[in-house]
């Protein structure tokens, strides 16, 4: 046979099929039949009791650091007691064990704000170990749920400020990062199509545990005092944590989110999500509004306080807010799955910046007024979190640990301004202004008047960080019209 011949002959046998050709066939192949004998998305006994569980635990784990002032300085509480004579007890600040140390007006509030920026900035870090090994996922989680109770009771036994922020502080936060993160990374497996939803239940939790505690934790220091009080909250923890762990777990096995290897040539890595501007331009807003979001919530007691309303009023307007949060963060989560993203989040951003100028700075000159703003600012600015989702959808996709990381830098970008707004509201707050300006006395039948004008600077700066971000989402808004870069998920 001649060589021109063999070549139009072979020409004509198809070449058998690679050996990475049938490996892919027979994966997808795999891969729809083990599909159909997963639990359902979105639907289900399996999604919906992890949502419920992952609900209570969220109250528990974030409820706890939130209620953290009413541990530092409960002075302004009403004496609870059964007998004339009984001795009401001190928290932090009152206590002569703590209060007496070096640096104890500076080391105590530092606490709660850790454990609440550790939890929030710890995505990055943990989320990677994760992915790596998610088969060990479930049992970080109970070692996370056993660590925040161990450092409750560690910390009912200290004698030393250092030990408090160690204990209360550091490792607590840690603890609760562990558990934190994985009902996040659960979440993006069990709900797709009502992502955006479920996401908003999930932070519904976290004011839900706000919207109780403030009222049961002062009258458990009032009897008890602070250590017995932490004892108390670490054995009922446990006890509710414990029946509901078990239904906090993944819908995919771990091998179909472990990460084996490098990703094939020609594929787009990870981390190209970095390099997205419309998410850039999110992250951006989201930081500045992380920035503005928490000092409302530290200052609304202090403020109701210098207003002289009655001790059982101070703790509603705080509870009221994160009872207004419930809802807002439902009906965000709601409206994220059937509405474009960048306008429920101007329209969040700037409606909260009026809501603080005009209800905060004018009107919450008395308790209604100061009702209204705590109603107001909890709807709309704390469903913040749950448009999330909507954005991290476009670039993750399906795949529930992409998801898990990004999630884990908004909540890095957020925590960063929790951290940093702690010490420019207080320096905003630091200083009395009774006079503009313009040298003319201070109006004190607004808000912006209210305790010598301390809080005047505090709404201009929290109502205009909020315009800003704002801003931001315009500007997000105008190219997403363009590209329709929120329809892609």
């Amino acid at each position: 046979m001649s060589s021109i011949e063999e070549v139009e002959l072979a020409s004509r046998i198809p070449l058998p099929a690679s050996s990475s050709t049938l490996y892919l066939e027979e994966n997808a192949e795999a891969s729809s039949l083990n599909e159909s004998a997963l639990p359902p998305t979105d639907k289900g006994s399996g999604a919906w009791s992890f949502l419920a569980a992952a609900f209570v635990v969220e109250a528990f784990v974030w409820g706890f650091p939130n209620t953290y002032g009413v541990f530092l300085d409960c002075k302004h509480l009403t004496r609870l007691s059964v007998e004339a004579s009984e001795f009401v007890r001190e928290a932090y600040l009152q206590d002569s064990r703590f209060s007496s140390q070096q640096s104890a007006t500076s080391l105590l509030p530092l606490i709660g704000t850790l454990s609440t920026g550790i939890i929030y900035c710890s995505g990055p870090f943990l989320n990677p170990i994760a992915a790596r090994y998610p088969q060990h996922r479930r049992k970080s989680m109970w070692f996370g749920a056993v660590l925040c109770c161990a450092t409750l009771i560690g910390a009912s036994y200290a004698t030393k400020i250092t030990q408090l922020v160690v204990l209360q502080g550091v490792f607590y936060g840690i603890g609760a990062s562990l558990v934190y993160l994985q009902c996040l990374s659960y979440l993006s497996e069990w709900f797709v199509a009502r992502r955006g939803f479920a996401n908003g239940i999930l932070f519904a939790g976290t004011s839900f545990g706000g919207l109780f505690l403030p009222l049961i934790m002062p009258r458990l220091i009032s009897h008890y005092g602070t250590s017995l009080t932490l004892r108390i909250w670490s054995i009922s923890t446990a006890i509710f944590m414990a029946p509901l762990l078990p239904f906090i777990k993944g819908r995919l096995p771990s091998s179909r989110v472990h990460v084996h290897g490098p990703l094939p040539r020609g594929t787009s890595t990870s981390q190209s999500w970095m390099r997205n501007r419309l998410f850039l331009l999110f992250l951006a807003a989201n930081t500045i509004q992380g920035f503005a979001y928490f000092v409302p919530i530290v200052y609304l007691p202090t403020f109701a306080s210098d207003l002289q309303v009655s001790r059982s009023n101070s703790a509603v307007t705080l509870s009221l807010l994160n009872g207004a949060s419930v809802v807002g963060r439902l009906s965000m989560g709601y409206l994220a799955d059937k509405f474009n993203p960048w306008i429920l989040a101007l329209t969040s951003l700037f409606g909260t910046s009026i809501i603080t100028f005009i209800l905060w700075g004018v009107f919450s000159h008395s308790l209604p007024g100061l009702l209204a703003f705590g109603l107001a600012y909890g709807s709309s600015a704390s469903g913040w979190t749950s448009l999330w989702t909507s954005f991290v959808r476009p670039l993750a996709k399906d795949d529930p640990g992409l998801s898990t990381s990004i999630y884990g830098y908004l909540s890095l970008s957020r925590g960063i301004g929790n951290i940093v707004s702690a010490p420019i509201s207080a320096k905003l707050y630091s200083v009395a202004n009774n006079v503009t300006s313009l040298g003319v006395e201070r109006n004190s039948s607004t808000g912006f008047g209210v305790g010598e004008g301390r809080f005047e600077k505090m709404i201009i700066y929290v109502g205009t960080c909020f315009a800003g971000a704002g801003g931001i989402a315009v500007l997000g808004w105008a190219m997403d019209r363009r590209t329709g870069w929120s329809r892609r998920g």
